[in-house]
């Protein structure tokens, strides 16, 4: 008999566990449901109230992406802070917007959008290589360095030629590169860290996302030939 009332209250006990589980749970989902909306809801609140507080602006350009080095496209204000220009300055409303300084130079599908190579070609720009003597001209050297790279990934093509018309080769050598043949032992994981071409491209060169930039080289496919080669 003992053990029968056990039993009996056991089973009422583990149905009334149920069924306040049942009952409870759909209710507190609702409210946890309503509580995450509503927090998404202010934060949107929130997020609207700051940007017109600071009046920043972007360039509507759907060709546009939102990384590092497209950040001095945005458009500048007296109100605007974008880390780059005092907003305090009275002088700012000045300055010339980058996006109408670019917009007669020749077209690029990244970085600035701009093919600052083919400007040089074309004369719309002319680097000047010398701060007090303008008549200086650069020293330029045609030199393509082909890098072998692993795997299946086109080999890199290092052209002096585009580098030479804007840079002294004291800006490179020896501090970034040592100039002999097998003396660099360069890595995406280097240049990603901005070591070695990391140290201009992505900050005021192209950046490293263009990947056939730099990858430009075709590996070429030999055919293996039945019984190896003829002697």
């Amino acid at each position: 008999m003992k053990k029968y009332m056990i039993r009996n209250t056991l089973f009422i006990c583990s149905v009334m566990i149920t069924s306040y589980a049942c009952t409870s749970t759909p209710s507190t989902m609702t409210t946890d449901i309503k509580k995450s909306n509503e927090t998404k809801q202010t934060e949107k609140k929130t997020k609207k109230q700051t940007k017109k507080k600071t009046g920043t602006t972007i360039t509507k350009n759907k060709n546009l992406r939102p990384n590092r080095f497209n950040r001095i496209l945005e458009k500048r204000n007296a109100a605007t802070n974008n880390r780059q220009y005092d907003p305090d300055n009275p002088s700012l409303a000045y300055l010339q917007d980058p996006a109408e300084a670019f917009r007669d130079l020749p077209k690029a599908r990244t970085g600035n959008k701009v093919d600052w190579v083919k400007a040089i070609d074309t004369g719309k720009i002319k680097p000047r290589h010398d701060v007090l003597d303008p008549s200086v001209e650069p020293m330029v050297m045609d030199l393509n360095i082909v890098m072998q790279v692993k795997g299946s990934m086109p080999d890199v093509v290092f052209p002096h030629k585009d580098h030479t018309r804007w840079l002294d080769c004291s800006n490179c050598h020896p501090a970034i590169f040592i100039p002999q043949s097998g003396a660099n032992k360069m890595s995406m994981a280097e240049n990603l860290l901005g070591k070695k071409c990391g140290v201009c491209h992505g900050k005021v060169a192209f950046p490293l996302s263009a990947c056939t930039r730099c990858h430009s080289n075709k590996k070429v496919k030999v055919k293996a030939t039945k019984g190896g080669p003829r002697l």
